[in-house]
């Protein structure tokens, strides 16, 4: 058996799948009940966005890029906790990735991105994400959805120029031709060839 010390400092910075393995350890060797819902509380306004929602929170940020990077981040598996439930990304990882200069910009892009969704929902009791410990956290849902989302941008831009992997110029933007809706979302890009 191998014994390993941890500083309280280093338990509240560890990722939160982390910390709650840690913790039931602790309750385990105590022989104490280990909670169910470990992470109700933490992340308790944290919803499952549908594909739909997910477009018109596009729908709202497309005009800003670093949002819009940001939101796609979110689309990239993370490392996976809560019984595969969940989702952590590392904000500075998010920040790199993104090409954003501050974790600060990484922030304020995903509290514009939880605004969308309060828009899309028209409340404010819900979120797409929660900040905590230097992590975001997303549902595996909302990530997967997300993914789905991306590949349905490439695709239709791919569709749209019949040139895999480029933009066409002096297209109006994917959002705008490709997703009509009750948001006030244009008509789909006309077929190739029309």
């Amino acid at each position: 058996m191998i014994g390993i010390t941890l500083s309280s400092e280093q338990v509240r910075t560890a990722p939160p799948e982390v910390r709650f393995w840690i913790e039931r350890q602790v309750a385990t060797s105590l022989g104490l009940q280990v909670r169910a819902t470990a992470y109700q509380t933490s992340f308790e306004g944290l919803r499952i966005c549908n594909l739909d929602e997910l477009r018109d929170i596009f729908s709202l940020i497309q005009h800003s890029v670093p949002a819009v990077h940001v939101l796609f981040e979110l689309g990239r598996k993370g490392a996976s906790f809560a019984e595969g439930e969940l989702e952590a990304y590392r904000l500075p990882d998010i920040q790199h990735h993104a090409g954003l200069q501050t974790v600060g910009q990484v922030v304020a892009c995903l509290e514009s991105i939880n605004q969308s969704l309060h828009r899309v929902r028209g409340t404010t009791n819900s979120m797409l994400c929660v900040v905590e410990n230097g992590f975001c956290v997303v549902a595996t849902v909302t990530q997967e959805n997300l993914l789905r989302l991306w590949q349905e941008l490439i695709c239709r831009a791919d569709i749209a120029t019949d040139s895999p992997g480029t933009i066409p110029t002096g297209t109006p933007s994917l959002r705008e031709s490709a997703f009509p809706n009750k948001i006030g979302r244009p008509a789909p890009f006309p077929a190739p060839g029309a």
